[in-house]
């Protein structure tokens, strides 16, 4: 028998906001433990809640963008469990009455489009952070927990996706278009390795060609695109040997170990009912009007999916190109203030999706991060293009740029870089290469082309790599066909 394999997502995101979702306490990422705490969040007696404007604006903008329906009333929810990490001993969440619903987001899966349906958009807080001390890092093992609030009360957006997705590459392709949109509506940072964004995932499996789902488990602790394709596939895998064999998959919560790849249990899946849902009686429910809405709509900024289109009809670059200038806002907005600078728009992207995406991993940066301002290195393109510099010096002349953060020109001037383009001088060098060569010479006339190679190589040898390369190769050829008869 086969097996379809099932996957709906549920994404975490810390939304962009200076302060918390229902105080005024600093939400920036770090800090001295506890010292970004108040009474509100942390749940002391006779306190009461504030709903952070902007944290509505920002999820109902990401909303909107994935084509949901803005609920005119929306209610906030008391959700209790008892955990260290939550001071208050609940969480001010949303329920039965979320703040957007029925949206849909499409995803080229590589040859096809896969339209995921997005079941809802929520706000809460988030939780606090459970440091557990001793050799396992978990709980589990642990000699004991500290605890640190200043995450608690942090506004989170939950995502959650209809269970469209098939498998673990569509789960990781769909959480990369949509960190895309996040990133292009300024929602959130999307830091993965701060948990700006996280992701749960729901999977299971049934029989190929049969509707309904099969039982369920959700894994969690996948903190990058990799750990969750990973995750996901052994999941895949471990169920799909269950079921073979006759075994019932457990509808159960796993943790995702990363360094022995593999998921494990952590507790029987809650339900609702677990959570003791009540309205929360400190918050009036949140009405969202019409022209608030609107405004938020007209706002929306150009998002991925339509960027890639417009960088393939407006620059000619191909698929490729594309996929890499516009895996993030801010490598977009790079190379368009490059190609504004007057750069050739594919010598442009030849240089970042090389020489520059090769120092940014080398460094483990961001490009916005990089010394090399995208003008700087559209001016060091148009002098490539210009003849004043050749393609090789150019490759050495970035290197001090982004060690140095110095202009192109500059560079160039103070280290006598030109190139060398005028004729005359550079046909002496010819002469004495041919001189100073005659096998090889014998060899070209023979009809060896590799030998034209050789003497080139020469010539830029005793020009230290400065003689225009076009201009060498002509003057080459025509010496050595002089001499054949």
């Amino acid at each position: 028998m086969g097996w379809e394999t099932v996957i709906g997502l549920e994404i975490h995101v810390e939304l962009k906001t200076a302060s918390k979702m229902f105080c005024g306490c600093d939400a920036s990422f770090g800090g001295e433990p506890n010292t970004r705490t108040c009474p509100v969040c942390l749940g002391l007696p006779g306190v009461l809640p504030v709903l952070n404007r902007r944290a509505v604006e920002l999820a109902a903008r990401f909303a909107l963008a994935l084509g949901c329906s803005i609920a005119p009333l929306s209610v906030f929810h008391r959700k209790n469990y008892f955990y260290p990490d939550m001071p208050k001993n609940f969480q001010i969440s949303q329920y039965d009455l979320p703040l957007a619903t029925a949206g849909y987001l499409e995803v080229d899966m590589g040859g096809f489009t896969r339209r995921v349906g997005i079941i809802r958009v929520h706000l809460e807080e988030d939780t606090g952070k459970s440091v557990h001390i001793g050799e396992s890092g978990r709980i589990h093992g642990a000699d004991y927990s500290l605890e640190d609030f200043n995450r608690a009360g942090v506004p989170l957006m939950e995502v959650v996706t209809e269970p469209d997705l098939r498998s673990p590459e569509e789960a990781r392709l769909f959480l990369q278009e949509l960190k895309g949109i996040l990133e292009a509506l300024e929602v959130s940072d999307c830091r993965m390795e701060e948990g700006s964004l996280r992701c749960d995932a729901n999977i299971s499996l049934r029989p190929e060609g049969e509707g309904g789902f099969g039982v369920k488990t959700e894994v969690k602790n996948m903190n990058s695109f990799r750990s969750l394709q990973r995750a996901l596939a052994f999941e895949e895998e471990r169920q799909r040997a269950l079921l073979q064999s006759g075994m019932e998959v457990v509808q159960e919560t796993r943790h995702w170990n990363e360094e022995e790849g593999v998921t494990q249990p952590m507790r029987t899946k809650e339900y609702a009912y677990d959570y003791r849902y009540f309205p929360e009686p400190d918050l009036v429910p949140l009405e969202l009007g019409p022209d608030f809405i609107e405004s938020l709509r007209s706002s929306l900024p150009e998002l991925p999916a339509a960027k890639r289109e417009r960088f393939r009809r407006e620059y000619g670059l191909p698929p490729q190109d594309v996929a890499v200038l516009t895996s993030s806002r801010a490598m977009a907005d790079y190379f368009e203030r490059g190609v504004a600078a007057g750069a050739d728009p594919k010598a442009m992207s030849n240089w970042m999706m090389g020489e520059l995406s090769a120092h940014l991993n080398a460094a483990g940066i961001d490009i916005s991060e990089v010394r090399v301002a995208p003008e700087m290195l559209a001016e060091m393109i148009s002098l490539i293009a210009a003849g004043t510099i050749s393609g090789k010096i150019a490759k050495s002349v970035f290197e001090e740029m982004l060690a140095t953060g110095r202009d192109a020109r500059s560079v160039v001037e103070e280290r006598g870089l030109t190139q060398i383009s005028d004729e005359k001088e550079l046909g002496k060098v010819v002469a004495a290469v041919v001189a100073a060569n005659p096998r090889s010479v014998e060899d070209y006339r023979g009809g060896k082309e590799k030998a034209l190679g050789f003497l080139v190589g020469q010539v830029m040898k005793e020009t230290k790599g400065r003689a225009n390369p076009e201009l060498v190769n002509r003057l080459m050829r025509e010496a050595l066909e002089e001499g054949k008869g």
